[in-house]
């Protein structure tokens, strides 16, 4: 069974376009058999490919799983987001088939951590990030999916 697991950008820059490539990409790799996708709880590209995950198992494919796997405790990682941001996050919380909490604590090594054990988890990243950004947390978990030799698809 192939893993799975999801990096990008906070900002999606064109819906219109991206959602219906993220779609027939997922369905692409169901028919591989990919059944269980990780996902690290982020707004922007997380969210949207957490929601997708959540409505095709609801919706027509009840076998795939949705595992989290987040920097730290909830309460510290929506500290600074908006209502309507803790709002959407917490439902897909409740939703997921696994929680998994790298760090105690809210800080800048956690995300580092975080980024490598999503690395870790999957045998294909799926993932939405400018290439000529390397500073981004997108672009660190992708460099560190490529060191084994992980499938990349940078829907970008």
């Amino acid at each position: 069974m192939k893993k799975v697991f999801f990096t990008g950008q906070r900002t999606i820059e064109n819906d219109i376009e991206t959602i219906p490539k993220l779609m027939k990409t997922i369905k692409n790799l169901l028919m591989e058999g990919a059944t269980d996708f990780y996902a690290g709880g982020a707004i922007g590209w997380d969210t949207l490919c957490e929601n997708v995950i959540l409505i095709l198992r609801d919706e027509r494919v009840p076998y795939i799983k949705l595992h989290l796997v987040l920097p730290c405790p909830p309460e510290e990682h929506t500290a600074r987001w908006s209502r309507l941001d803790k709002e959407e996050y917490l439902k897909i919380l409740e939703a997921a088939d696994s929680v998994e909490i790298v760090s105690e604590h809210y800080s800048k090594e956690c995300l580092k951590k975080h980024n490598a054990r999503l690395a870790e988890t999957g045998d294909i990243c799926v993932c939405y990030y400018d290439e000529k950004s390397r500073r981004s947390g997108a672009a660190q978990t992708v460099r560190m999916a490529k060191k084994p030799g992980k499938k990349i698809i940078n829907l970008r």
